[in-house]
Protein backbone atom coordinates (compact mmCIF):
# COMPACT_ATOMS: atom_id res chain seq x y z
CA UNK A 1 0.00 0.00 0.00
CA UNK A 2 1.77 3.19 -1.28
CA UNK A 3 0.27 5.40 1.89
CA UNK A 4 1.93 3.38 3.40
CA UNK A 5 5.03 3.32 2.33
CA UNK A 6 4.97 7.17 2.66
CA UNK A 7 4.65 7.38 6.59
CA UNK A 8 7.25 4.55 7.04
CA UNK A 9 10.03 5.82 5.26
CA UNK A 10 9.17 9.34 6.71
CA UNK A 11 9.98 7.69 9.77
CA UNK A 12 12.77 5.32 8.52
CA UNK A 13 14.48 8.76 7.54
CA UNK A 14 13.99 11.09 10.26
CA UNK A 15 13.49 8.87 13.68
CA UNK A 16 14.50 4.91 13.45
CA UNK A 17 18.09 5.66 13.55
CA UNK A 18 18.33 7.81 16.66
CA UNK A 19 15.72 5.78 18.40
CA UNK A 20 16.35 3.33 20.82
CA UNK A 21 16.25 -0.74 21.04
CA UNK A 22 13.20 -0.91 22.49
CA UNK A 23 11.59 1.43 19.67
CA UNK A 24 12.99 0.12 16.97
CA UNK A 25 12.15 -3.36 18.10
CA UNK A 26 8.53 -1.99 18.31
CA UNK A 27 8.74 0.00 14.66
CA UNK A 28 9.68 -3.83 13.77
CA UNK A 29 6.91 -5.74 15.21
CA UNK A 30 4.51 -3.09 13.40
CA UNK A 31 5.96 -3.88 10.52
CA UNK A 32 5.02 -8.21 10.70
CA UNK A 33 1.53 -6.33 10.92
CA UNK A 34 -1.20 -7.00 7.98
CA UNK A 35 -1.93 -3.88 5.91
CA UNK A 36 -4.99 -3.36 7.23
CA UNK A 37 -4.39 -3.30 10.98
CA UNK A 38 -1.52 -0.86 10.29
CA UNK A 39 -3.41 1.51 8.34
CA UNK A 40 -6.47 1.24 11.59
CA UNK A 41 -3.43 1.98 14.21
CA UNK A 42 -1.91 4.91 11.64
CA UNK A 43 -5.38 6.49 11.31
CA UNK A 44 -6.57 6.18 15.02
CA UNK A 45 -9.45 3.44 14.63
CA UNK A 46 -6.96 1.03 16.79
CA UNK A 47 -5.10 2.07 19.67
CA UNK A 48 -1.84 0.78 19.71
CA UNK A 49 -0.71 -1.14 22.59
CA UNK A 50 2.70 -0.66 24.77
CA UNK A 51 5.80 0.50 22.86
CA UNK A 52 3.84 0.69 19.71
CA UNK A 53 2.41 4.00 20.90
CA UNK A 54 5.46 5.80 21.01
CA UNK A 55 6.22 4.48 17.25
CA UNK A 56 2.92 5.44 15.78
CA UNK A 57 3.47 9.05 17.41
CA UNK A 58 7.02 9.05 15.28
CA UNK A 59 5.62 7.96 12.80
CA UNK A 60 2.85 10.50 12.51
CA UNK A 61 5.25 13.22 13.68
CA UNK A 62 7.82 12.63 11.21
CA UNK A 63 5.24 12.48 7.97
CA UNK A 64 4.19 15.75 8.99
CA UNK A 65 7.57 17.11 9.20
CA UNK A 66 8.15 16.16 5.67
Amino acid sequence: MRELDVLLLAYLEHDYAHAGPREQAAFASLLDLEDPVLVDLLFGRRRPAGDSADVVAGILRAHRHR
